[in-house]
């Protein structure tokens, strides 16, 4: 949330789930803005970020969404004040992967036992003379002019050359080589496939200065191909029978969106040329800028992940992202205009990988190695050097980071614990010293004592089990011989049925129907109590448990959060119905966003039901009555004010069909233990919900805030 609403960020439905890495832009962009080079995050935009106050990040030490919705009417005030929420991708460590691993940070002020810290510079090296960054470039900083390739070194390297025999019916894109420091940059990468011709272009990405994609085109090649490469383009036949884009399509439209002074950035950059067969004059090629002896070159995979912090090229994709590629190599080149060659020299690019190596060949030694016997201590080396991390990234700024806890941020003792600092401090600490910092993370927790494996499990079965009985209803009484198909009809048209059983446990039958979507099951009480199905006049009700009493009290407040503002549900569809089709149909809406038809994450099929979110609470309104009892198709619609956002929607579909088989019998003997701790827990969680208010409410106007609940994975 930023105070004054400067953040825009609406993802719906299955798209509510971010990386580390989205993350990371978000920080980034806030932290450092247009002035450090950053790009605006991919997913999300800040608007006037210069206006930022700063960034605070509370961190809420190994606590995950599951605490978030056992906890849900006890964070009040978190709910209320946060407007986006969404799911954070599982990781191995996320706190090393924000702080870095192994970070120069050193205690600056421990009063009352509080860890607070701040990035330390990296150390520089006592000679960088002999470096070949140095020796090409100096060590003073220059502009991007000084690092584009001059004609000469252009025609070393291989690059499409005006005049030059190879490059007959090459096409030109007519800018000029009246490049300043101030002219715009340009990431290009090709995906190529081998053909009868030799290689040709199969894929297209060019990004701007922000790192926003501009093109990112599929090319059908000229001759036949001979090999598609799809382990390294992830192209395949069938991506390509649809396409007909050809070269000269692409040619002509990159020569219509490059300015005349535009400045192209590739990591090997001439082989792209080669295969676009198209000359431009002014190129910067990061595989020549971070240079190294003897006329070798780093991979872009290892330059981002050691300069940027980045992974790319990942094994789990079938082939590279061209765009990533693009995006990659444009940072590295704004990175090395902004620090200067001496900072990157001083990350010691070498000795990076050397240790990136070793620690390969360890890992794929260390079955044969003995206990306690390392590889690296038999070879005598010195530890890996500390990648640049984020922190690292604010030192441009000039502002250090203010990082409060009682917790150890990372594994490897970012900061140093200590465990009888209370949260109370920390925020007290944290009131005083927070305004006077541009950044700062904040980690508050419940208490190693609320951390047990067994509380958490208890917990995810309370949460999965209170989440089943409100999507669960019981309808009846129906007559001896009821059609069943009438009353699968009729229920179904609140929402998608997850199963339907006949209770017989009763002196007349009774039907219990468990719904896939909160929505429908409320629909179902609020449409159907009372009304005529299957020949009978019936009542509908959810199951009457001791954790279903506070169930209308949840459901008012799920209507009222921030979160589901704006957003209707609406159900009845035919499941014939597409995006496309629905978007014509409700077109007529007023002030309509955003549309999101959920599918079933197993099969990819569409449900009978959507999501319309609104511009306006108003508009939202008008359009419930309006659709209600609205025909389409010949299906008559149901809707009502959305409950679930769409983060949570896919997370109950997940709980529902993970772990089916599992008895509960295995928590039974938990659960009294669990229900003393839990009360102290509701007491702690409210608390901490308070602390957040306090820390929130004192923040300046325009401050970005993000609360993390990062889990134990």
């Amino acid at each position: 949330q930023v105070k004054s609403c400067h953040l825009s960020a609406s993802l719906l439905g299955e798209d509510s789930e971010i990386s580390q890495e989205q993350l990371y832009e978000l920080l980034k962009y806030a932290a450092l803005g247009k002035c450090h080079n950053a790009a605006q995050p991919s997913w999300c935009r800040i608007y006037h970020q210069s206006h930022l106050a700063g960034v605070v990040v509370v961190v809420l030490h190994e606590m995950s969404q599951l605490h978030f919705y056992r906890f849900y009417l006890q964070f009040k005030h978190l709910r209320r004040m946060f407007r986006h929420r969404f799911t954070l991708a599982p990781s191995a460590n996320f706190p090393v992967s924000l702080y870095g691993e192994g970070t120069n940070l050193k205690p600056q002020n421990t009063s009352q036992g509080l860890t607070s810290t701040s990035s330390e510079c990296i150390t520089k090296s006592s000679d960088l003379q002999c470096d070949p960054i140095i020796q090409r470039y100096g060590e003073k900083k220059q502009g991007l002019t000084s690092y584009t390739l001059t004609l000469e070194e252009q025609k070393k390297n291989d690059y499409p050359i005006e005049g030059s025999p190879g490059c007959k019916g090459y096409v030109s894109t007519e800018c000029d080589q009246q490049r300043t420091d101030s002219s715009p940059l340009f990431g290009l990468d090709c995906e190529m496939c081998l053909t009868a011709k030799g290689n040709e272009v199969t894929r297209v990405s060019l990004v701007d200065a922000r790192g926003q994609c501009l093109l990112n085109e599929l090319v059908k090649p000229e001759s036949t191909v001979v090999n598609y490469r799809t382990r390294f383009s992830g192209i395949t036949r069938k991506m390509l029978l649809p396409v007909k884009t050809r070269l000269s399509d692409i040619q002509t439209r990159l020569k219509k969106m490059l300015p005349h002074d535009a400045v192209l950035v590739g990591h090997s950059l001439n082989s792209d040329l080669q295969a676009l067969e198209m000359i431009h004059p002014s190129v910067i090629d990061t595989s020549l800028l971070f240079a190294r002896s003897e006329g070798r070159r780093f991979k872009l995979k290892f330059l981002a992940k050691a300069v940027l912090g980045k992974e790319i090229q990942c094994e789990q994709k079938l082939g590279h992202d061209p765009t990533e590629d693009a995006r990659a190599a444009l940072e590295l080149a704004q990175f090395f205009i902004e620090q200067g060659p001496t900072k990157v020299a001083e990350l010691n690019l070498e000795m990076l990988l050397t240790a990136e190596k070793l620690a390969e060949v360890s890992q794929n030694k260390a079955v044969l190695q003995p206990q306690g016997c390392g590889f690296q201590e038999q070879l005598n080396e010195p530890p890996p050097l500390s990648k640049p991390c984020f922190l690292d990234c604010l030192q441009v700024t000039g502002h250090k980071p203010l990082l409060l806890g009682r917790q150890g941020l990372d594994s490897s003792g970012l900061c140093q614990s200590n465990l009888s600092t209370s949260n109370k401090q920390i925020l007290q600490r944290a009131l005083e010293d927070v305004p006077l910092s541009k950044f700062s993370i904040i980690q508050f927790s419940l208490g190693p004592e609320y951390l047990a494996s067994h509380l958490h499990a208890g917990l995810q079965e309370k949460v999965r089990s209170k989440l089943t009985d409100m999507l669960t209803i019981y309808a009846g009484p129906f007559e001896e011989n009821f059609c069943m198909k009438s009353v699968k009809k009729e229920f179904g048209r609140c929402g998608p049925i997850q199963s339907l059983t006949v209770v017989t446990e009763t002196f007349q039958p009774y039907v219990c129907i468990q719904y896939e979507v909160l929505e429908a099951a409320q629909l179902s009480v609020e449409c159907l109590h009372g009304a005529e199905v299957a020949g009978s006049c019936i009542k509908v009700q959810r199951p009457v448990t001791a954790a279903m009493l506070d169930c209308n009290v949840l459901i008012k407040e799920l209507e009222l959060d921030a979160e589901n503002e704006g957003v209707i549900y609406v159900a009845g569809l035919k499941k014939s119905l597409t995006e496309t089709d629905l978007q014509e149909e409700f077109s007529q809406l007023k002030d309509l966003e955003t549309l999101f038809l959920p599918k079933d994450l197993q099969s990819g099929k569409h449900r009978n039901c959507c999501f319309l979110k609104f511009q306006k609470t108003q508009s939202a309104l008008d359009a419930l009555e309006a659709i209600n009892g609205w025909t389409m198709k010949g299906s008559k619609l149901r809707s009502r004010n959305a409950l679930a956002p769409g983060h949570l929607w896919r997370w109950i579909w997940q709980m529902n069909h993970s772990n089916e088989k599992q008895g509960k019998h295995i928590f039974y003997e938990k659960m009294e233990q669990l229900s003393d701790s839990e009360q102290d827990l509701r007491k702690k969680v409210k608390k901490l919900d308070q602390n957040i208010r306090k820390l929130y409410r004192s923040l300046q106007n325009n401050t970005l805030c993000v609360v993390l609940f990062p889990g134990v994975n």
